[in-house]
């Protein structure tokens, strides 16, 4: 049985919440899923410090001893990830961006390959789809498979026509979304190998004592064709040969 887990970026319990238990019903249509509500009010966030510990050191020296740990397990526990707010300010809710700001380091050290991730968002008039892009890219760069999510327009209260729109989306989203947590771990595109290729480039040059260099060490990056296993074609393995060039020069000129 596959789990999810919906990270839920605000406490109120109508559009968002509506939107993910739409998705939770059609997606439960294709399998038995284990399906979690984690309602990010529930817990107990510190703001992220900027002191840079978890990118230095590690996440373990984090100075904040909250519940980071407590949702990172959940994370780390599923098969799949959603990721649902409304818009607030045209952003994300701060609940949500202060979640994922306490998970910066798994940008330098994404970790979740193998997990599908899909974005929930909800806006009054407008904005939504640049948090929609805005998920997409931070889930990506946590190491997740990323299917398009929604946006729908949900004022308060909502239209019979926005409930309907809502039915609808949710239903074409959880569709691509079980999809996708249903794929084996796929070849990198060609963005995401220039990513990984030309960042461990710069990490190579770091101290060894910082923990991103460590983590590459530890993990085999500095050898491997990519992050996990996979099967490079002539072209992709070409391709990967100079980013690693690119990545050597762009270092030269800092």
């Amino acid at each position: 049985m596959k789990k999810v887990t919906a990270f839920i970026g605000t406490q109120s319990k109508k559009a968002t919440y509506l939107a993910v238990q739409e998705f939770e019903k059609n997606l439960k249509q294709y399998a038995d899923i284990d399906f979690e509500y984690v309602f990010l009010s529930d817990y107990r966030l510190e703001f992220c410090r900027g002191c840079k510990l978890c990118f230095l050191k590690g996440e373990e020296y984090c100075p904040s001893k909250d519940d980071r740990d407590v949702l990172l397990k959940k994370m780390e526990h599923s098969d799949g990830v959603i990721l649902a707010t409304p818009v607030y300010t045209f952003q994300v809710t701060a609940r949500m961006k202060n979640f994922l700001d306490r998970l910066a380091f798994i940008c330098h050290r994404p970790r979740f390959f193998g997990k599908a991730c899909t974005a929930i968002v909800t806006q009054g008039i407008y904005g939504g789809e640049g948090v929609l892009k805005y998920l997409n890219f931070t889930a990506e760069s946590l190491g997740f498979q990323v299917s398009k999510g929604c946006v729908m327009t949900t004022l308060d209260p909502m239209t019979k026509l926005q409930r309907k729109k809502l039915i609808q989306e949710t239903k074409k989203a959880s569709a691509r979304f079980y999809k996708e947590l249903m794929r084996p771990t796929p070849s990198p595109s060609f963005f995401k190998l220039m990513i990984f290729r030309m960042a461990r480039t710069n990490i190579k040059f770091l101290d060894k004592k910082y923990r991103d260099y460590k983590y590459y060490k530890e993990k085999g990056w500095f050898e491997s064709d990519y992050y996990y296993p996979t099967s490079l074609g002539i072209i992709k393995k070409l391709a990967g040969n100079l980013f690693d060039f690119l990545g050597r020069q762009m270092v030269k000129q800092q």
